[in-house]
């Protein structure tokens, strides 16, 4: 009798649990939030520094792919209304020193963190810290905190002006 209580009670955490990671990770694919559909306000239309394209770094991942515009001005980052990512949990958008960046490793760790990722789609902007060298990050990378992988880069190609 008294195994089959610690069989039960092991049973009841190990399905919880099990079904709690899952629910988890189907969530952001059933509800995920609508596009979003920020624009710039007057002020922040400033001279656009540089422009990119987020790719699908890695073909043979279903999962981790974007696509879209991104444009960078003197103090903010904008996703353009073309943007699109697959969903998950804990997404952030980061500019990153770097150029090239095709997989997890190569992203680093000398970023610059703009916010946690509003919605999956739809244009969006991102403050730029006060002090930031624009010229010194080269490309504007969606990451998910949460398992520490890339989910897409975008290379930026600065302005001559």
């Amino acid at each position: 009798m008294r195994r089959s209580i610690i069989a039960f009670i092991l049973g009841a955490l190990l399905g919880t649990a099990v079904g709690l990671a899952i629910g988890l990770l189907v969530f952001p694919f059933v509800f995920a939030p609508p596009p979003a559909t920020e624009s710039l306000a007057p002020d922040e239309r400033t001279r656009v520094l540089a422009k990119g394209q987020f790719i699908h770094a890695d073909p043979s991942d279903p999962v981790h792919y974007g696509k879209g515009g991104v444009s960078v001005y003197e103090k903010t980052v904008f996703l353009e209304p073309d943007f699109e990512v697959g969903p998950g949990p804990a997404y952030h958008v980061y500019l990153v020193p770097k150029t090239g960046i095709k997989s997890s490793p190569d992203v680093g760790t000398d970023i610059i963190d703009l916010g946690r990722l509003r919605s999956f789609a739809g244009s969006q902007k991102y403050a730029i810290p006060a002090g930031t060298t624009l010229g010194a990050h080269q490309s504007v990378v969606i990451w998910c905190k949460a398992f520490g992988v890339l989910i897409s880069p975008a290379e930026l190609a600065f302005t001559s002006n």
